[in-house]
Parts: structure tokens; sequence; C-alpha cells
């Protein structure tokens, strides 16, 4: 055998571990918070999955876990390989967003147990970059493609607006027009998507790169 086989071998056993892990990790997160207010009879599930944050988590998680399940038969790139860019964002604008806004308030408003809002606002964005930038795409991602990531921040904004107006609750200040007035929460709001679409050209910058290594597949 090749020197070449082993050390690509090895590089997706390392790959794969690295994936799954953190994959674990932002879920027993999320399971820890559910719990953790369960317990303190302040769980209200529409609430709690209205956060960006739990939702580009899930995704986090979900594409993550299939990353590695998936790949030494993803080589090619394809669905994944979107879905992975897309979990990478949301999960950049998670990150991103929390530190800028969010960070100097009370941190309980936004996690249960403080590991988890470390794992969740900054362990996890951390991991999703890294593993996009180590693992990328065998083949790029227009930027034009990319554009299809932003369906989901602009459907969660209409969403966060239309039932904050009717049930007089907001998963974020920034997103209340008691707390921040409706000119803050238009300009905050453009200043999130402005972030998206720079994210999303740094991100679909990265896959042009040299090409990452070949992926073996299974004989």
């Amino acid at each position: 055998m090749s020197a070449v086989g082993p050390a690509l071998d090895l590089r997706a056993k390392c790959l794969i571990l690295f994936k799954t892990s953190f994959s674990l990790l932002g879920f027993s997160a999320i399971v820890t918070a559910i719990a953790t207010l369960v317990e303190r009879g302040t769980f209200d599930p529409v609430n709690f999955f209205s956060f960006f944050t739990v939702l580009s988590n899930l995704l986090a998680f979900a594409t993550l876990l299939a990353s590695a399940l998936l790949y030494r038969r993803s080589a090619d790139g394809g669905g994944l390989a979107m879905l992975r860019g897309a979990a990478t964002l949301y999960m950049a604008m998670t990150g991103i967003v929390y530190i800028a806004l969010l960070s100097a308030l009370d941190s309980e408003r936004f996690s249960a147990v403080p590991w988890e809002n470390i794992t969740l606002h900054y362990v996890m964005p951390a991991v999703m970059v890294v593993d996009w930038a180590i693992d990328r795409p065998p083949r790029p991602i227009s930027f034009r493609r990319a554009l299809l990531w932003l369906v989901f921040p602009l459907a969660y904004l209409v969403y966060s607006l239309v039932r904050g107006s009717l049930v007089g609750w907001y998963p974020y200040p920034f997103l209340d027009p008691a707390t921040s007035g409706f000119v803050g929460v238009a300009v905050t709001s453009l200043g999130i998507m402005v972030l998206a679409l720079v994210l999303s050209f740094v991100i679909t910058w990265i896959t042009r790169w040299r090409s990452s290594p070949a992926r073996m597949r299974p004989a």
C-alpha cells in the first residue's frame, strides 16, 4: 500500500471523530437545557424552539453527524455540502450576533446552565467554522448558489416579528419594538442580513482554496 493511503485513512478517522464528538456535545447541550427548564417548570417548547441559537445548533448537530456517518460516500459534495455550508453560516451568525449584541445581557435569558451557554454560543460556532475550513467540499460552491442559505434567516425574521406581535414575546431584545423601537429593529435586522451576506461570501470563498484531498471510497 502506498504512503498516501494510510495518511488519508488516518485523516478520515480524525475528522470523523471530530465531527461525531462535537455533534454529540452540541446535542447534549440542547438536551441539558430542555431537561433543566422542565425541572424548573419554565419550559415552553414553542418559545424554546423559536431561538435562532437552538435551531442553528440542531442543524449543526445533524450536519456534523451526517457528515461523519457519510464521510466516505460524500466525496462528491452535493446536497450535504450545501447543508454544511448553511449550518456553518447560521452558526457563525449565532456566535457573532451573541457576542456583539447579547453577551452583556443576563445570560439566563438565553441559556439554562453556564456550560450550555458556552457550548451553544461559543464552542459550536467555532467548531463549525473549523470543520468547514479543514474539510472543504471537493467542488467549489458559488456565491450565487449560496444565496439560498439566506432564505432561512429571512423566514426566521418574519416568523419572529409576526409571532412576537401576536403573543407579545420575542426571542431577542433587538427584535422587540418595545425595547429597540421599530427603527432599531429594522436597522439591526438589516445589519445582520448584511453580515449574513458577507459570511456567505467568505464561506464560499473558502471552497475555492486548493481542493481537499480525495476521500477514499469503500471497496
